[in-house]
């Protein structure tokens, strides 16, 4: 009798430590859910997502439940070890019961459950939940008592357990995920995703075209001039201004000059007549911003003016896309800029207009840029003068040769090799 009881006893106690690995894994796999793809299933009427959701929603009760669950096995199996053991070894059966049952249970009920549910979390909380959802409605009044009584302590520390922490992510955080994400976005699609999140950094001043660069036409010169600039434009819209830029009228689309000459009205004044409202843009205004501003007042491009109104470049809405998409006229794979050319034994020939964002971001150079957003106007802050050609220096670690000085700018660099050595 005592041999079937004690076998009895043993198949109870088996039994107990299974379910002490339930619970133990229950919890661990609860915890360990990814919160962002637990409500995307359950927004996709995932059955098991839904149920677990509404667990989660409290998880004061999850844990109260699951402790209430886990202990209360854990105490009735170290009772029946200990009455197993003193059947078995007597005196030394409270000993043998305490040491035997403590490593049994930290392998088989803690440490493996555990760790199994870190790696696997949805495999071990959905098909628990199963069980856990009818076991709170159980259990219900032991969990709210307990619940009550812990969450009073919680208020002695001014710690309200129901208000649980914001989950939503920052931009940084974000970035992270996306890179994290490894090869459930295609690399183009995560640069795509990065770029969009580094819009709120950058602004119109690192994208736009400097002054001096900006395609235009003198409306004071003679028609004859004027025809052939209009008809050598490689730009949809040209920017029409009088004697210099700051004195700018309008933009002339390609559409509106072409439909003028198709009428053999092409002249100056009903070109003057055909000019587009100008559009103005705060300097320093970021391109996320830009970017619905644009969409809102329906414009595609701006001139950029600065405090006093002295215009800085021109953006346009093209300019933002490709911060986002790339270089529209760049195949997939990467390619260097045209402002950028390398050469055989490993030097970089830049111009000196190049963008010092645009260097760092095709070379993985790591040029200072918050400063002057050019070459040039970083090697002319660094020289505190304008140098002349064929003299080299080290900036930021980076060995540079000027080659070509022109209309008191640097025209073009030579990036020599040996810091890549």
């Amino acid at each position: 009798m005592d041999e079937i009881s004690t076998g009895t006893l043993t198949g109870v106690l088996i039994a107990l430590l299974f379910l002490s690995a339930f619970f133990s894994s229950s919890e661990t796999g609860m915890m360990s859910l990814n919160r962002y793809r637990l409500r995307h299933l359950a927004q996709n009427n995932n059955k098991s997502a839904i149920r677990v959701e509404k667990l989660l929603a409290r998880p004061d009760r999850l844990i109260g439940l699951i402790l209430i669950g886990n202990n209360l096995v854990n105490i009735m199996a170290s009772a029946i070890a200990t009455l197993i053991a003193i059947r078995l070894f007597g005196d030394l059966g409270v000993a043998v019961a305490t040491v035997g049952l403590t490593i049994v249970v930290l392998i088989f009920s803690e440490v493996t459950p555990k760790t199994l549910a870190a790696l696997y979390p949805e495999r071990v909380a959905f098909p628990a939940s199963i069980i856990l959802k009818p076991l709170m409605w159980l259990l219900y009044p032991a969990v709210w008592m307990i619940n009550a009584i812990s969450n009073g302590l919680l208020m002695l520390f001014r710690i309200n357990p129901r208000n649980q922490e914001d989950n939503a992510i920052s931009s940084e955080e974000l970035r992270t995920i996306v890179n994290e994400a490894g090869a459930l976005i295609p690399r183009r699609h995560q640069d795509m995703l990065l770029s969009i999140l580094d819009l709120e950094k950058v602004t119109v001043d690192d994208i736009m075209v400097p002054r001096n660069e900006i395609y235009g036409i003198d409306i004071t010169q003679d028609w004859k001039n004027m025809s052939r600039r209009l008809m050598q434009s490689p730009h949809t819209k040209v920017l029409l201004y009088r004697d210099s830029i700051d004195d700018a009228l309008g933009f002339i689309h390609a559409r509106d000059a072409l439909r003028l000459l198709a009428k053999d009205e092409l002249c100056k004044s009903n070109l003057m007549r055909a000019l587009r409202e100008l559009y103005y843009i705060p300097e320093a205004t970021p391109l996320n911003v830009q970017l619905v501003k644009f969409q809102r007042n329906k414009e595609r491009i701006g001139l950029i003016v600065d405090e006093y109104g002295d215009i800085q470049g021109l953006v346009t809405l093209d300019d933002i896309l490709e911060e986002i998409v790339g270089d529209f006229t760049t195949t997939i794979s990467p390619t260097l800029s045209d402002e950028i050319k390398p050469l055989d034994d490993g030097s970089y020939l830049i111009e000196g207009s190049a963008s010092i964002r645009d260097i760092n971001k095709e070379l993985g150079w790591q040029l200072p840029c918050d400063g002057p957003r050019s070459l040039n106007g970083l090697i002319l802050e660094y020289l505190e003068e304008i140098p002349e050609a064929n003299i080299g220096l080290r900036l930021s670690g980076y060995p540079l040769e000027i080659l070509e000085v022109e209309n008191n700018m640097i025209k073009l660099v030579r990036v020599l090799p040996y810091y890549f050595k």
